[in-house]
């Protein structure tokens, strides 16, 4: 039996909070290599011996973090890490992409690190690929990247809207696992953009310079702007072709109430996956952004608590197509 979750005053609303949570998680990732380097300040007790700039950065991570611990140097752990692996709370919580990976890598199985990330799979599974719409810190930067492509649009610059097999990325998946067994490192944090993030923030903090991951992730902006929309998440993004395979039987699904829907067809533009709400087509490859719930003018798309998506159902009952159906069926 489906079950629908409806509420469109409360729905419209959940694209402004994934993008609070996007901002966030970004923001802790940009301050968390702060805050390391801030306890190693603390801990080596050599405050005179600093340079100017570390003075600065001394000072504004004391007087950001000293109304909520009073041992910097250790409470300070409870948040470690990065969307890759990391600590919250005593917490540890695992892309499961960089399980499989260490897997590969290693020939073995570590099941202390293994069972970090039990918890993202899970919830994969459950609503399917929530870390690539919320959590992903490459999403917040797509995404705007996406909206600075829309304004050059409207501004009459040609930009890239090719389309690939998007299996493409279970192959990227695939090749880079196996590369993984036979070099016995981890290939794909050199190519999965929240792995390469996190990463460059913290040698930018750290070293003061980015490195070579740097110079990809700005290839994979490129990509999305000159070659194809959301490119890189769509057809070579590694984690998101394994989120896709863990999330195909989700539980919670956005699907198209055909009783409320007008065709407008504002679900397929939006949508930057290339997917289409409006032929009841969303599939494995949905992240549950809720962009599409919040553009639509009459509500008709809500989430349904099923293991499957709904097969097409016809045009909009508030559309053209279907009262000329209808009209035709009684004339």
């Amino acid at each position: 039996m489906q079950k629908s979750v409806k509420n469109p005053s409360a729905l419209r609303h959940l694209n402004k909070l994934r993008w609070v949570t996007l901002t966030v998680i970004f923001l802790m990732l940009v301050l968390l290599p702060f805050i390391h380097l801030y306890q190693t300040f603390v801990a080596s007790h050599a405050y005179d011996l600093l340079l100017p700039y570390e003075k600065v950065i001394y000072n504004a991570m004391e007087w950001l973090t000293s109304p909520f611990v009073s041992d910097p140097e250790h409470d300070l752990d409870a948040i470690k890490g990065t969307t890759w692996s990391g600590s919250l709370f005593g917490l540890k919580l695992s892309d499961p992409l960089s399980v499989i990976s260490q897997v590969s890598g290693s020939l073995s199985l570590y099941w202390p690190f293994i069972l970090t990330g039990l918890i993202p799979v899970v919830v994969t599974v459950l609503l399917g690929r929530v870390f690539c719409g919320w959590i992903c810190p490459a999403t917040f930067i797509y995404e705007l990247n996406d909206t600075l492509a829309a304004w050059m649009r409207r501004a009459g610059v040609p930009l890239g809207d090719k389309v690939y097999d998007k299996r493409l990325k279970y192959l990227v998946l695939f090749a880079g696992l196996i590369l993984s067994m036979l070099l016995g490192s981890i290939v794909t944090a050199a190519i999965y953009p929240p792995a390469i993030i996190g990463r460059e923030l913290y040698y930018a903090v750290a070293q003061g310079a980015f490195g070579s991951g740097a110079v990809f992730f700005i290839l994979t902006i490129l990509f999305d702007l000159l070659v194809a929309r959301r490119g890189f998440c769509r057809y070579l993004c590694p984690g998101g072709a394994l989120y896709s395979l863990l999330g195909r039987y989700r539980l919670l699904r956005i699907q198209r109430v055909v009783e409320d829907c007008n065709d407008c067809k504002k679900c397929n533009v939006v949508c930057e996956f290339g997917l289409d709400p409006l032929q009841d087509g969303f599939g494995q490859e949905c992240n549950n952004c809720t962009a599409c719930i919040a553009v639509c003018p009459t509500d008709a798309l809500v989430f349904k608590l099923q293991i499957h998506d709904q097969p097409y159902r016809g045009p909009g009952h508030l559309g053209h197509a279907y009262r000329n159906q209808q009209a035709g069926g009684e004339s």
